[in-house]
């Protein structure tokens, strides 16, 4: 990546979409703490967060849902989701509550090692671990990649359901559809640069986007 930049506002859900390689998931790791940029600046409320660890990005209020899921497969569902609130200090209890509220399935399976879980319930539990670090920007790298359509709605709407609790979110995202309809703001990256921004009801009408990442010819 060269050159990119790019806001997101409080409160708002931002979107990057690109094909494979576009520098997407980068971007998101590096404003996680986990890859440092080779110039340029990282700036969260203010403050330049470009050389911090990640344990002190998290406690900043910026959390990273990772593509993959990346949960740990011998550790239950329950040991999953406290290893989201390591670094905090305060009781877990109310969280964890409205995160078995966001996805039943979690509270049903609390036991259960989460390499036994499906696709899909996976997906959950690494959004639910995320959310347990209690984020004020949380960042979703392909949360619909290799889970069924029925799953992908319910995330979809787990997403505008944080979004309309003030949850800040930047969407990284393969499904262009799905992300440009949750999108207040959208940026299409191509080979490590911006190459059209915009909102993202604007974007997901745009013929050349259509064409491009949607899979529809005009």
């Amino acid at each position: 990546m060269k050159g990119v930049s790019f806001d997101v506002p409080d409160g708002e859900i931002v979107t990057l979409i690109g094909a494979n390689g576009a520098g997407k998931s980068t971007a998101l790791r590096a404003i996680a703490g986990l890859v440092k940029p080779a110039s340029g600046k990282i700036y969260y409320d203010s403050e330049d967060i470009t050389a911090l660890p990640p344990d002190r990005i998290v406690t900043k209020g910026i959390t990273l849902v990772p593509e993959g899921r990346r949960i740990f497969p011998d550790l239950t569902v329950l040991e999953n989701l406290k290893i989201g609130a390591y670094l905090r200090k305060d009781s877990l209890q109310a969280d964890l509550e409205w995160v078995y509220e966001l996805f039943p399935q979690l509270r049903e399976r609390a036991w259960q090692a989460g390499g036994t879980l499906s696709g899909g319930e996976q997906q959950m539990l690494a959004i639910g671990r995320g959310l347990m670090a209690g984020p004020k920007l949380l960042l979703m790298d392909e949360p619909s990649m290799g889970i069924a359509p029925l799953i992908v709605r319910d995330i979809t709407n787990i997403i505008k359901g944080l979004h309309e609790d003030g949850t800040t979110i930047l969407l990284v995202e393969q499904n262009a559809k799905m992300a440009l309809g949750l999108a207040d703001y959208g940026y299409v990256l191509d080979t490590g640069s911006i190459v059209l921004e915009g909102k993202g009801a604007d974007l997901r009408n745009d013929e050349k986007v259509v064409k491009a990442y949607m899979g529809v010819e005009n």
